[in-house]
């Protein structure tokens, strides 16, 4: 078994020491995203739910980078910094996940890396 490091253009570059993801043996670990546009490494402007559609979209160019997809998401974690926010997020949440839905945790936290109002990570496995 081997640790490979994922990363790709569709989702914005590590803004720290970390790799986007990491894949070990046939699952795939991948780091919070945050709702950054990828060229740019821009916050996105808008509402939660276009802010939630970024990281999702973000987070989809890395499974595909890692050989894996939204199907193959076996878990995610979802940092709020406000709950009030939940029912939006789950409303795009529900757009990109709907085949089958992956275990999750969602927990409100008092503040998230470049002052955002939502983070999510993910772990998936690999198609074999």
């Amino acid at each position: 078994m081997q640790k490979n490091i994922i990363s790709t253009d569709k989702a914005p570059q590590a803004i720290g020491p970390y790799s986007q993801a990491v894949q070990f043996d046939n699952l795939l670990f991948i780091s919070g995203q945050i709702p950054l546009e990828p060229k740019s490494g821009e916050i996105v402007k808008g509402n939660i739910k276009e802010q939630t559609k970024q990281i999702l979209e973000n987070l989809n160019g890395i499974l595909i980078a890692g050989g894996s997809s939204l199907d193959n998401v076996l878990r995610t974690t979802i940092f709020l910094t406000n709950l009030e926010d939940y029912a939006d997020v789950n409303e795009m949440y529900a757009n990109f996940f709907e085949k089958s839905m992956p275990a999750r945790s969602t927990v409100q936290v008092s503040r998230l890396p470049m002052d955002v109002q939502i983070e999510i990570d993910a772990i998936a496995c690999v198609n074999t």
